[in-house]
């Protein structure tokens, strides 16, 4: 019997239907450029919600099946079972002119996108939805946002995890709860849209031999060349590129693809053609020597210093540090400086909990008022801030959080409260915010506010830990075992006119790239390791996802930015939404809502770094006015003119 039998009441859903074709696989292992699929399900629906299609098959990937205590697929079960290429016609034929949907769904299509091309074949898919990151939007009161939770909040029943058909059919009804709420609520749709895609290559790009060694600094002109200095060659040289590169890399130098003020010395043969980067040396006065020198110099390189050694902490760190340093929302643009910023202090917020391996990291609870203090009077309440000059709408959520609050940037079924500044009954929500009966208030509630029941919210048994602009947690790591993946998610209002752009970059003691492939971003939206990944779940929806444990010793810090594509400012974009958690289903641990001024056109949003023996978060809200080029540079990425 089919989970999606009943259809939808289309009158009620509007254009929330689409032809559908839910989708899941079991798969090798986690990187699709690497790994193959192990089975594959689909399930297509109409508009109304009725069933019209069922596909499931076991696949032989020709290669070791990977984790089989999670999927169960022993070589012996798959072998017999069709390759890939045997059923993609089939399976490209439910995809057509469907809306492919899937829960994580840039993994499943990923994967699809890669076997499809190993199969010389195109995958006709155009659009896809993400039913994690609607969910995100519907933000419905359940401490994650695992595939069998939400069924379980929804009523959906479960009975094979990790079976492909029957996550698919677990899925459908998913699916179907989910579209009702977001109709409910009147959400867009974060539909994703999908180029066509054929892969050429399917194995990982060799990373880049990380340097063991810090930079020194610059070559001196009588000094050796010392391990850990940032070489960059350039022009025509007598011996090939890769011998020259090669020999510097096994005697411990780093070998850069670009020059920036942080290079130790340019090799050139050529150091009047003039090339970029001779000029850009010329420009930081970085020292250039030619091939002859550097190769009599290569024969006696002299010991550098070793990068830390990253220890599994268990502890939480000790004492708060000094106030923080942040630009004004009028400062000028510049270039993100060098020198280390000091963390502002949480009073009172604790250190989030370690892991021990296998168990699940609770929410950070809100810290218990002192004896004799009040709770803050908007503690658990989700407020939504409607109309206002960009400014006026900043205060009002900075407000908020000082309140104890979280401030909402869209509407959700976790918003409790809902302020109306100047202008904001006009807001097209309002109606919505009228039938879903939420109080909604003046900005003088503000002042003093006073908490009442709100109809139709639930609250969650774990309430995320609402961060200020510059407030840090420590991290939770994990017992004997490498630290989880962590997913810090950026989200906005829908733009009709512009596009957001989050990307990271991985830095060194130096705030530099250690080599260009550590900036990540739209266009490389994978570390050739793929410990971090840039992953779309809607247009007014990106995740930075990063892998702490695996990231090399020179990494000392990973920065999560966003930039507005074209001449549009964070002023008209509004706030920003952070949200930081383990896994790509958890529930955020942190939330943080972050508004820029009104002229920016980047914004740094948080910062991942290392701080003794354990990994720091820290919630920014830096702006620049300059764009993502030159922020970019900045960091000492190659960006071409």
């Amino acid at each position: 019997m089919s989970l999606v039998s009943a259809s939808f009441n289309t009158s009620a859903m509007g254009d929330y239907g689409y032809d559908w074709a839910l989708v899941d696989v079991e798969t090798s292992g986690l990187m699709a450029r690497r790994d193959r699929v192990l089975s594959v399900a689909v399930i297509t629906i109409g508009p109304d919600g009725e069933q019209t299609g069922e596909f499931s098959t076991l696949l032989d990937p020709g290669c070791d099946p990977g984790p089989v205590e999670v999927h169960g697929l022993t070589a012996e079960r798959l072998r017999g079972a069709p390759t890939f290429d045997q059923v993609a016609g089939r399976i490209g034929a439910m995809l057509q002119d469907r809306v492919l949907v899937a829960h994580n769904a840039q993994f499943d299509y990923d994967f699809l996108a890669h076997e499809f091309a190993r199969a010389r074949m195109w995958l006709p898919v155009s659009q896809r939805l993400c039913t994690l990151a609607l969910n995100r939007q519907v933000d419905p009161p359940t401490d994650d946002m695992k595939l069998g939770t939400l069924a379980t909040h929804y009523n959906v029943p479960q009975q094979r995890a990790h079976d492909a058909l029957d996550d698919t059919r677990v899925l459908a009804g998913i699916l179907r709860a989910s579209l009702r709420e977001a109709a409910r609520l009147d959400l867009p749709l974060p539909l994703v849209t999908c180029p066509p895609r054929a892969e050429s290559q399917f194995t990982p790009k060799p990373p880049k031999t990380p340097c063991a060694y810090r930079n020194p600094g610059r070559l001196t002109s009588d000094g050796p060349l010392r391990q850990g200095m940032k070489v960059a060659i350039t022009g025509e040289t007598a011996h090939a590129r890769a011998e020259l590169v090669g020999r510097a890399v096994v005697a411990g130098l780093n070998m850069m693809t670009s020059v920036s003020r942080h290079t130790s010395v340019l090799v050139t043969n050529e150091p009047a053609s003039g090339s970029a980067k001779v000029r850009r040396a010329l420009t930081e006065g970085v020292p250039v020597i030619d091939e002859h020198t550097f190769l009599r110099m290569l024969a006696d390189v002299r010991p550098g210093t070793a990068h830390e050694a990253t220890v599994v902490a268990a502890a939480p760190m000790a004492e708060p540090e000094a106030g923080p340093v942040v630009a004004t929302a009028d400062s000028a643009p510049r270039t993100p400086s060098a020198a280390p910023v000091q963390e502002a202090p949480v009073p009172g917020v604790p250190t989030l909990p370690a892991a021990a391996p296998g168990v699940p990291v609770p929410a950070p609870r809100r810290p218990a008022p002192s004896v004799g203090a009040p709770e803050k009077p908007l503690a658990g309440r989700r407020v939504l801030v409607l109309g206002g000059v960009h400014a006026d709408a900043a205060a009002a959520r900075t407000r908020i959080v000082e309140l104890g609050g979280s401030a909402a940037i869209n509407l959700s079924a976790s918003v409790t409260d809902v302020v109306l500044l100047e202008k904001g009954e006009g807001d097209r929500r309002m109606s919505r915010i009228a039938t879903l009966q939420l109080p909604v208030h003046d900005i003088h509630w503000l002042s003093a506010p006073t908490a009442t029941a709100a109809s139709g919210t639930a609250p969650r048994a774990q309430e995320p830990h609402v961060m200020p602009r510059g407030g840090v947690i420590d991290l939770p790591t994990a017992h004997g075992g490498p630290a989880p993946e962590w997913y810090v998610t950026a989200g906005w209002a829908p733009q009709p006119d512009c596009g957001i752009d989050v990307v990271a970059f991985l830095l060194d003691e130096d705030q530099q790239v250690t080599f260009d492939e550590d900036f990540i971003f739209y266009g490389a939206p994978e570390s050739p390791a793929g410990t971090v990944r840039l992953l779309t779940g809607g247009p007014a929806e990106q995740t930075i996802a990063l892998d702490l444990a695996s990231l090399p010793p020179a990494t000392r810090k990973v920065v999560v930015a966003a930039a507005v594509d074209g001449a549009a400012t964070f002023g008209t974009v509004g706030a920003i939404q952070i949200g930081a958690a383990l896994g790509s289903s958890g529930a955020p641990l942190a939330r943080a809502t972050l508004d820029a001024a009104t002229t920016e056109r980047t914004m740094l949003l948080v910062e991942i770094y290392r701080r003794g023996p354990v990994w720091r978060l820290r919630a920014v809200g830096q702006g620049y006015d300059h764009g993502l080029d030159a922020l970019a540079r900045g960091y000492g990425v190659d960006i071409a003119d």
